[in-house]
């Protein structure tokens, strides 16, 4: 008699190491949505209260001429400040792809084809909206992408204790989601192409590869090489953030016998803070300031475009993320973890249809020059976020007190010795069949 396998579990208790990286990084991207939620205040403060001095600010330019280079603060904090966030972003990705959740076509199948579905929802949402009301379609990519550090001050705000393994889909989701935009960036935004300084800044990335594959660690030649490479990008045509996501693809993620921590790993834990604590909200800083008026917030609710922005943040992304999830999981014949429902899905498509950062940069780049459609899809993209936000409030809050008591069982650790009871407990009750097969079931993670 043939012998039946057991349904694999969606969003189980992820292994330790894991949980334990976790934490370390939500600390940090928690750090840095406060800070960005408060720089984006401060510039609707002064846009609203001192416009003059805040556009003064903004369009104070420096740098070399020669080289293209004499730009404007908000242009730095786009093009310069957001390749630092860019690499932090590629250098995640090259970890989750070696030793992460992304390592298993099995285990990588539910974050991308989540993060796919969740991307394509908002788009749908905004074409229909554009298509029916004869809009502009060019703001099509605005409404696509995730701010993960915004997503986690939320969950901050209303205390909630997430459980780990939906703490790790939400990562999970927002790094294949930047991987997505950042190439929408790179293929749709690109003009003018200058084969000539694209092709020296494609030869840095050749020797900074070589340099890794041979354990070159001389930091002090690689800031040089990136700089340039970042300047020889930007002057392709290129969007410049893009060489930031190369240098993260290209650092080493394999450890060494004997090695701590591997490259990537290290270079992010060096370089993580200050992009979330400062270029980050600088950034908000400079891409938030947009003048308030009631007319503004009819247009918002009126004009398709910027229709088409907001509800494709708060509608396309929840139900695309919802959607594919219930398709993966459809496709795998795997279940919902018993202790979830699938409200904590909707939740977190809810919360990833806060599209802070990013859909400011696609949106500045798909209307470069016209101020009028940029800060309408900028009053967009912060009420739609708003929305996203709120509405991820209340259906997470919701289940506050299930998270609570998942997380107490979680983080138990009666002996003191930073290990909580139920990985310890995990560990001698596991047969080597066990280990064998949280390789491929889900249940062991996303």
């Amino acid at each position: 008699m043939p012998v039946t396998r057991p349904a694999s579990r969606l969003f189980g208790r992820i292994p330790w190491p894991e949980a334990r990286y976790l934490s370390s990084i939500m600390r940090s991207e928690t750090t840095g949505g406060f800070l960005m939620l408060g720089a984006a205040v401060l510039a609707l403060v002064l846009a609203n209260v001192a416009s003059g001095s805040y556009a003064s600010l903004s369009e104070t330019t420096f740098g070399p001429s020669a080289l293209h280079l004499d730009l404007d603060l908000a242009h730095w904090a786009a093009d310069g400040l957001l390749a630092i966030f860019f690499l932090v972003v590629g250098l995640e990705l090259k970890r989750e792809l070696i030793v992460g959740s992304l390592r298993k076509p099995a285990a990588a199948a539910l974050p991308i084809v989540a993060a796919v579905c969740g991307m394509i929802g908002p788009i749908l949402v905004f074409t229909v909206i554009n298509v029916v009301g004869d809009g502009d379609m060019r703001g099509w990519a605005v409404p696509t992408a995730t701010d993960i550090a915004f997503a986690l001050a939320v969950l901050a705000v209303i205390g909630s204790r997430l459980p780990a393994a939906l703490r790790a889909f939400l990562l999970t989701l927002a790094v294949v989601d930047d991987l997505l935009a950042i190439t929408i960036i790179a293929v749709a935004f690109t003009s003018g192409l200058e084969l000539l300084p694209l092709a020296g800044a494609v030869a840095i990335l050749v020797v900074y590869y070589l340099m890794q594959r041979r354990d070159v660690g001389a930091w002090w030649i690689y800031v040089p090489m990136g700089v340039v490479a970042w300047a020889l990008t930007h002057e392709s045509g290129i969007h410049a953030t893009v060489v930031g996501v190369a240098f993260g693809l290209l650092t080493r993620a394999h450890h060494r016998e004997g090695e701590h921590e591997a490259p990537a790993e290290r270079v992010e834990h060096q370089i993580r803070p200050y992009s979330a604590v400062i270029c980050v909200p600088i950034y908000a800083f400079f891409a938030a300031g947009v003048a308030v008026s009631g007319e503004a917030l009819r247009e918002t609710f009126t004009e398709p475009l910027a229709l088409g922005v907001t509800l494709g943040l708060v509608l396309g992304k929840g139900v695309g993320i919802v959607l594919g999830t219930f398709l993966a999981a459809k496709f795998s014949r795997a279940q919902l973890s018993d202790r979830l429902a699938w409200s904590d899905i909707l939740g977190l498509g809810l919360l990833a249809g806060i599209g802070f950062t990013v859909s400011l940069l696609i949106g500045e780049l798909a209307f470069r020059g016209e101020e009028e459609l940029i800060d309408m899809v900028k009053m967009a993209v912060l009420i739609g976020s708003v929305l996203s936000a709120l509405l991820a409030m209340v259906v997470l809050g919701a289940r506050n007190r299930a998270y609570r008591l998942i997380d107490e069982e979680e983080s138990r650790d009666s002996n003191g010795d930073g290990i909580p009871d139920v990985y310890q407990e995990e560990a001698q009750t596991e047969t080597p069949q066990d280990a064998r097969s949280k390789v491929s079931d889900p249940d062991s993670g996303t």
